[in-house]
């Protein structure tokens, strides 16, 4: 092999120095500059030394001072304009030259700015950053519900912001989140673009500084098993990146992940130093769908607490000085107790009446904002000793009509299992279902005991198949979304058409509907105006409520702890219940406070009401309102509801 020749090793040499670029481009215009600068300024001395007749005089300095304003500028050539031929040579080439340099300079300049410019919208430089919230990966429906969230949760902060990481162009990310979110208020929104479980694209969204991590999952809820396993080895190889990245001495970080696979939470449990609770998106709208229609309205109050716009739930403690935590409840100006979290993290929802708050007790409270919660040594309110009516809910066989099936399906039926009494039945309308969805729906059958499930095989957008299971004589119908759509528009235009018929059906034969629930699920929150308009008397919007349970354990994680009760068939449960229930005569006037304590002498916890002439207004918030003032006097009707955390809905 021959050697390379001189020339050879000065165009490699060449190429390298170039193809670094900026700072080593620049600093090379700036030699050449000042190597040709002094070759024509000598140029010039020359000439004048051997006998260049020049018009004017100032030596040394002028010479270079002309050679310069004639590189820098040619129009002031016209300072040789008097001078001898050989004298306007060093102009001309210094007019020359500074055209060529410029011409090069600006080039640069455009070329650097055009280089900067994309890397900007690459995203890849580092963000700078304390105290905020990192989202990694992205899904445009969940991160736009979580930063509508926290841009409530941070109205009192000063100068928040949001970080998002993903394996997306930054230019997507922000072209979608300007035109959904043109308004962010006061938390700045960043977008930067690479791997989620990359050390080095963790410290560019400068993970060392952030108060929390929400990791999505990369797979949706519809997806098939491996997709779904596979979105779950990516949020465990984040979580891990993220442990590499912070360590655990110095900072301990709180993360909320979305795993699929209860198996993988417990091997990520296991291999992570830091706090982590994750989200089960399936089996947590299961529950809230069965919970729902067990009490009209009770989505509306779920859509409340879970949000930071309205009521929401907090910790707080304070100097008790022996209280209980019944008499507890009187002593907020703002907000209602629901429970207490002891000082070694167990947290006991709708405690005895009479159990004695402890100093380092803090108290779960149900408030309009964590600033309005304030824990007066004396009653705010003084309630009424009014007697309690003995009855309770009679508890009946039901009859249950899904239509529709997705993952959620199969743990909705084992929810209603733990509820209804034995001998109800439930029936499931899939049009052609798979082989897999007929075992399933088969498996479900023999599993549960005094519970018969009976699959209907028709098309559910059919009117007549409709008209034949008698929706009217059911006490619930839960409508489910998916099927073969995937696209969150496609699914909620069937489910709407779906309600459009169930509608029709009960305009046509009044007399046959009795008390039947309508309970849908909602892809897109965009379409909840549309699905009120149909009548539905509860909803639940999927990724709304996903999104918002994020955003709140992003900034509290126990808050989870808090769900997982509330979200169980055993322990104390949101319910509606009529106030004819507890009044032998409802008073003309009454206040909260009375409310609150007629509800405790059945151990429960008043949190609001429900006035069922309103529950069709969205502007009265359907007629749900949580949390008024104790001393707010209202009129209720027998048919109005008190909000109550219980242990049965009896």
């Amino acid at each position: 092999m021959e050697k390379p020749t001189w020339r050879e090793r000065i165009h490699y040499w060449f190429d390298n120095f170039i193809t670094r670029g900026g700072i080593r481009i620049f600093s090379l215009l700036v030699v050449l500059f000042i190597i040709l600068f002094v070759v024509i300024t000598g140029i010039r001395l020359v000439m004048d030394v051997f006998g260049a007749e020049s018009q004017w005089e100032g030596g040394i300095g002028r010479e270079f001072y002309i050679a310069f304003l004639e590189m820098t500028d040619p129009g002031n050539m016209a300072q040789d304009i008097q001078s001898s031929l050989l004298m306007k040579i060093p102009g001309i080439i210094a007019g020359i030259v500074g055209i060529v340099m410029l011409s090069v300079l600006i080039a640069f300049i455009t070329t650097a700015l055009i280089e900067r410019m994309e890397a900007l919208r690459k995203g890849h430089s580092r963000v700078i950053e304390e105290d905020h919230t990192l989202i990694l990966g992205w899904d445009p429906q969940r991160v736009v519900e979580i930063i509508r969230e926290l841009i409530i949760a941070n109205e009192s902060e000063s100068d928040p912001s949001v970080v998002i990481l993903a394996d997306v162009p930054k230019v997507q990310m922000d072209d979608h989140l300007n035109l959904v979110l043109p308004d962010t208020e006061n938390t700045r929104v960043i977008t930067r673009s690479g791997s989620v479980s990359s050390l080095t694209n963790l410290y560019v969204a400068s993970v060392e500084t952030c108060k929390s991590v929400i990791v999505l999952a990369s797979a949706r809820e519809e997806a098939c098993l491996e997709e779904k396993n596979l979105s779950d080895a990516q949020t465990i190889k984040a979580v891990l990146a993220l442990s590499s990245a912070c360590n655990v001495e110095q900072k301990q970080l709180n993360i909320v992940a979305e795993i699929f696979n209860q198996h993988h939470y417990e091997i990520l449990q296991s291999n992570c130093p830091h706090r982590i609770e994750v989200v089960n998106a399936n089996e947590i709208l299961a529950k809230i769908m069965v919970q729902t229609s067990r009490s009209v309205g009770l989505s509306v109050v779920y859509s409340e607490i879970l949000s930071f716009d309205g009521c929401e739930m907090y910790f707080y403690g304070a100097d008790w000085n022996g209280v209980s935590f019944g008499k507890a409840q009187f002593h907020f100006p703002d907000g209602v107790p629901l429970g207490i979290r002891k000082a070694g993290g167990e947290i006991l929802i709708n405690p005895p009446v009479d159990q004695i708050l402890k100093p380092d007790d803090e108290v779960l409270i149900l408030a309009q904002d964590d600033s309005t919660i304030n824990f007066q040594s004396s009653p705010v309110a003084v309630p009424n000793d009014l007697p309690l009516k003995s009855d309770r809910l009679e508890q009946v066989v039901e009859n249950e009509l899904i239509i529709g099936w997705n993952r959620k399906g199969a743990t909705i039926v084992r929810e209603y299992a733990e509820y209804v009494q034995d001998g109800s039945t439930i029936d499931i309308i899939i049009k052609n279902p798979s082989n897999s969805v007929i075992h399933e729906i088969q498996q479900l059958q023999d599993e549960l005991e005094g519970l018969t499930v009976q699959l209907i095989n028709k098309d559910p957008l059919q009117s007549q198949t409709l008209i034949e299971v008698q929706p009217g004589k059911r006490d619930n119908i839960i409508i489910l979304s998916g099927g073969e759509h995937k696209d969150p528009e496609k699914t909620d235009a069937q489910t709407i058409l779906i309600l459009l018929l169930l509608r029709r059906i009960f305009q046509d034969h009044p007399n046959e509907t009795v008390r039947t629930r309508l309970i849908t699920e909602v892809m897109d929150s965009a379409n909840r105006g549309l699905i009120a308009q149909v009548g539905v008397k509860d909803f639940i919007i999927s990724n709304q409520f996903i999104s918002m349970l994020l955003a709140q354990m992003s900034e509290e994680l126990d808050i989870k702890m808090v769900y997982d009760q509330l979200f169980e068939e055993d322990g104390s449960e949101i319910y509606l219940k009529p106030a004819s229930l507890y009044f032998e005569s409802i008073p003309e006037k009454i206040t909260f406070a009375d409310c609150m304590a007629i509800a405790q002498k059945r151990n429960e916890i008043c949190i609001g009401i429900k006035i069922k002439d309103k529950e069709q207004d969205e502007s009265y918030n359907f007629g749900v309102r949580l949390v008024p003032e104790k001393n707010t006097s209202c009129s209720l009707q027998p048919q109005d509801c008190l909000i109550v955390v219980a242990e049965d809905e009896s």
